[in-house]
C-alpha cells in the first residue's frame, strides 16, 4: 500500500488483529491526508445481515474532494452466498476511484472471493496469520518498539505465558507496561510484577522451569496446571529428561550442535537444552528417570500420586547447579551420537 499507488481491492486475512488493524490504519491515514475522510469513508460490519445492493452502491459512489473513497468491510469470515457472490462480481470489475478493504480472521484460499482478490495483484492479499513458536516472542519485541520500549526475550516469553498469544491482548499489555516501566527496557521481573496471568499455563513453561532447576517457579507453574494433569506432565517430563541426557552425551563429545537433528526437533525447540543439561550431572539425570518408575506407580494406583509427583519435581529441580563437566574431544566419523 505504497503512497504512490493503491490497488482497488485488498484482503487482510488472518487471526492477527493487530496486523489487520495496521492495514486499516494505513489506508485511513492515506485518506485523512485529503482532509475529506468524513465524506469518503464507509465502514460496514458484515456480521449484521448486510445489504449487498447498498454496499455495491457505496463502492460505486464517486469520492468527494479526495483521490479515492475507502470502503471497509469487517467480519467477512462467513458471508451469505448472495453477499459473497456480489463481492466476487465487484472485485472482478472494481470502481477505479474506490479502495475496498475486506477483513477476515479466516478465509480459505480456495474460495471464490479469495481467488478473485488474489487475481487483482499479488499484493492485494495481506497475510495476517498468527505467529507461532519462536516467531511470536520476536513479534512482541517489535511491538514493544512501537510503544517506545525494548523488551528482553525472557520478558517477551513471560508476557506471552501470562497474557496468551492474542496480539490484541499483547499489544494492550505492552502499551500499559511502556507507561509503567521507567527504564528503556522491559525485563521479566517487570512482567511478573505488573501483568496478571489470564492465559492458561502451558505445560512447556513448567517443563522449562524444571529443566532450568528453578524450583519455586516450577512448583508455581505446577499449581497453575489444570486439575488431574499429573499423568500428562509425568510423560512430558520423562521425555524432557531423556532429551537432556541426549544433550549431555552430545555435549561431552563436542557435538551439541547436532542435538536438534538427533532429536528430530526444530532448532528453536532445543535452544536452551545444552545449557540446562550442564546444570545436571549424568548421575542426577539417571536417578531422576529411575525414580520415575515409583512416581508412575503412585500416579496410577495411589491417593498420594500428587505428593509423589511434587516430591519428584523437588528432587529434580531443587538441587544445586552441577559444576560443568569436562568435554571430550569430538568423536571421529566412526563414532555415532548415542542417545541414552
Amino acid at each position: 500500500m505504497a503512497a504512490s499507488a493503491l490497488l482497488p481491492v485488498y484482503l487482510a486475512v488472518g487471526p492477527d488483529e493487530v496486523k489487520r488493524e495496521a492495514a486499516v490504519d494505513r489506508l485511513k491515514k492515506r485518506l485523512e491526508a485529503s482532509g475529506m475522510a468524513d465524506f469518503n469513508l464507509d465502514v460496514r460490519d458484515m456480521t449484521k445481515d448486510p445489504d449487498i445492493d447498498d454496499i455495491i452502491g457505496s463502492l460505486n459512489t464517486y469520492p468527494i474532494g479526495a483521490d479515492f473513497r475507502l470502503v471497509i468491510l469487517e467480519g467477512c469470515d462467513k458471508l451469505a452466498e448472495p453477499v459473497r457472490e456480489g463481492l466476487v462480481a465487484y472485485v472482478k470489475n472494481p470502481a477505479p476511484t474506490t479502495v475496498l478493504l475486506i477483513l477476515a480472521a479466516q478465509m480459505a484460499k480456495n474460495t471464490r472471493l479469495y481467488k478473485a482478490v488474489a487475481a487483482v495483484d499479488k499484493k492485494a492479499v495481506i497475510d495476517c496469520a498468527a505467529k507461532k513458536g519462536r516467531e511470536l516472542p520476536l513479534l512482541v519485541q517489535g511491538m514493544a518498539r512501537r510503544h517506545g520500549k525494548e523488551i528482553s526475550l525472557d520478558a517477551a516469553e513471560e508476557l506471552i505465558a501470562r497474557a496468551g498469544d492474542g496480539t490484541r491482548m499483547l499489544d494492550n499489555e505492552l502499551k500499559r507496561l511502556a507507561q509503567m516501566v521507567d527504564a528503556p527496557r522491559i525485563e521479566r521481573v517487570d512482567v511478573e510484577r505488573l501483568v496478571v496471568r489470564t492465559a492458561e499455563v502451558k505445560p512447556w513453561d513448567f517443563l522449562n522451569a524444571v529443566a532450568a532447576r528453578d524450583l519455586p517457579r516450577a512448583l508455581e507453574l505446577y499449581r497453575l496446571q489444570p486439575p488431574k494433569s499429573e499423568v500428562r506432565l509425568f510423560s512430558l517430563l520423562c521425555t524432557r529428561l531423556r532429551e537432556l541426557m541426549c544433550a549431555k552425551a552430545l555435549d561431552r563429545r563436542g557435538q551439541g550442535r547436532e542435538l536438534a537433528h538427533v532429536l528430530g526437533l526444530q532448532g528453536w525447540q532445543v535452544r536452551n537444552h545444552l545449557g540446562w543439561a550442564r546444570r545436571f550431572t549424568s548421575e542426577e539425570l539417571e536417578a531422576a528417570l529411575a525414580e520415575a518408575v515409583d512416581v508412575e506407580a503412585a500416579l496410577k494406583g495411589s491417593r498420594d500420586g500428587q505428593v509423589a509427583f511434587t516430591v519428584w519435581i523437588s528432587h529434580i529441580a531443587g538441587k544445586r547447579t552441577a559444576p560443568p563437566e569436562p568435554r571430550q574431544a569430538p568423536a571421529g566419523p566412526h563414532m555415532g551420537a548415542v542417545i541414552p
